[in-house]
């Protein structure tokens, strides 16, 4: 039994569609997207030891944020599904233009972005959380929304390496632009090194500036590329037909993606019903989750680039091959992590009580440990909900996942919370115990569908024209 485990596993390493072929494209954007989740993590961390209003405020302002970038977020980083697509088929030339035309939906979304952050007084005092939070997180919410544009724009150009499986500079953009986040954090929340103690406002600063930073670091790249003239970067225009297809499956995506934070915001923002205390501790909560989980974002990620250049290749069976390969690999990691969360909380939790407000902090400790107990169950459910759903939309499926979404979102999650909280007075474990029936049903509704296969026969790209190769003369005389 054992010789036979080994040699599957030695067999499933080396193929198409393997192990090695996923690690490779899939470790740098797990060490990117873990980075980002580790930039939060500290970024958090330091707003914990600033103030218990500062941390209260800085989960829902950021998700609110976030929920808002995220309709244009979900949109323009389809275009790593073109490039994987276009790349697979070797249409090298279409990789440009596609690149332009998710800049100009990028420079849309920020403009739009900034136009909702003076309405942030009205949106925080709708929902009624304590004054001091509030303030804090109106000041947060404003500057966010001042700098969406960057982190839109660094999402297109990161596509353009993650598309042709260049991810290891997706890696080192990222890692540069965290460390950029953490420096400033340090010395714009706190005032230290002669630098303005401006708190949950500097920590605003502290992530647009991370956002510019890649963004510049990404450009200077792609000016820099060897082979700029084979994916046709000059080919600037606006393309009426391009930017139709990629709204067409992009959009989608972005929808999808607007409504599952938007889901977890009104989560986050029912949550701060129940006192500083409960929405502190689930902020907490959620933050210590974000470390896990950001690193699976990457393995869907490359689950996504290999099914779209596989089927760029014709080659459905190794997409699908691949799509399994990121699930086993992406099943272990969790298991191994909600083991850690059920045995060892307190590991965790630790950085947020080193310089807290011991008498604040002691009441939240023992929530936030019953609170790990209900991530480590639904993470399980969360890796086949990113993989599979991932690797669907990989090949175009994106108006499924949406309304898979879309259902869930508001009949498991949003209305049942909102009753649960407000009419019935349930608590916040009941809260939780939704938002985990919630991640269960999607990941196994997402592995339904990818098992049905009609994924297999979508394509995002248009066609190729075929190529028709003159007979040789003596053939068209009927001779050969």
């Amino acid at each position: 039994m054992y010789r036979k485990i080994r040699d599957v596993l030695r067999s499933r390493w080396s193929a198409e569609g393997g192990y090695r072929e996923f690690i490779v494209i899939a470790a740098p954007l797990i060490l990117s997207t873990g980075s980002w989740s580790l930039q939060h993590f500290i970024d958090r961390m330091f707003l914990t030891w600033y103030s218990p209003a500062a941390i209260a405020a800085a989960m829902p302002a950021g998700m609110l944020n976030f929920m808002i970038l995220t309709l244009f977020l979900g949109t323009v980083t389809y275009v790593d599904t073109f490039v994987a697509q276009y790349y697979g088929a070797g249409q090298r030339k279409r990789i440009g233009p596609v690149l332009w035309q998710g800049l100009y939906l990028s420079l849309l979304g920020g403009i739009l972005i900034a136009g909702a952050a003076p309405w942030a007084r009205t949106i925080f005092s709708a929902v009624h959380h304590p004054p001091e939070v509030m303030e804090n997180e109106v000041i947060f919410f404003r500057t966010l929304c001042y700098g969406s544009f960057f982190p839109l724009g660094a999402a297109v150009m990161a596509g353009f390496y993650a598309g042709r499986g260049r991810t290891w500079t997706v890696m080192w953009v990222n890692c540069v632009s965290m460390g950029v986040n953490i420096v400033l954090d340090y010395l714009l929340i706190f005032g230290n090194g002669g630098f303005p103690r401006w708190g949950i406002f500097g920590a605003g600063v502290a992530t647009v500036a991370a956002g510019a930073t890649a963004f510049f670091l990404y450009l200077a790249c792609i000016i820099f590329e060897k082979n700029r003239s084979q994916y046709a970067f000059g080919s600037w225009r606006i393309s009426q037909t391009l930017l139709w297809r990629l709204l067409k499956f992009g959009f989608p995506n972005g929808v999808q993606f607007f409504i599952d934070i938007a889901g977890f915001t009104a989560f986050i923002m029912i949550m701060g019903a129940l006192g500083t205390t409960a929405l502190a501790a689930s902020s907490i909560a959620f933050n210590i989750n974000t470390l896990i989980f950001m690193p699976m974002i990457g393995s869907g990620i490359a689950a996504s680039i290999l099914v779209g250049q596989y089927l760029g290749r014709k080659r459905p069976d190794i997409a699908e091959k691949s799509a399994y390969t990121a699930f086993h690999i992406s099943f272990a990691y969790m298991f191994f992590v909600s083991a850690l969360f059920v045995c060892f909380p307190s590991v965790f939790i630790a950085p947020f009580a080193a310089k807290s407000s011991f008498t604040a902090f002691v009441d939240m400790q023992h929530t936030i440990t019953v609170l790990l107990r209900f991530i480590a169950v639904y993470s399980l459910f969360d890796a086949m909900n990113i993989i599979f759903a991932s690797a669907i939309k990989g090949a175009g499926d994106t108006h499924f996942v949406m309304k898979t979404i879309g259902v869930c979102s508001v009949g498991i999650l949003i209305v049942p919370m909102y009753l649960a909280i407000t009419v019935f007075h349930a608590g916040m474990y009941a809260a939780w115990t939704l938002g985990t029936a919630y991640t269960i049903v999607i990941g196994i509704v997402f592995l339904l569908r990818f098992r049905a296969g009609q994924w297999k026969k979508m394509l995002v790209i248009e066609h190729p024209p075929a190529v028709i190769t003159p007979l040789p003369e003596a053939c068209s005389k009927n001779i050969c």
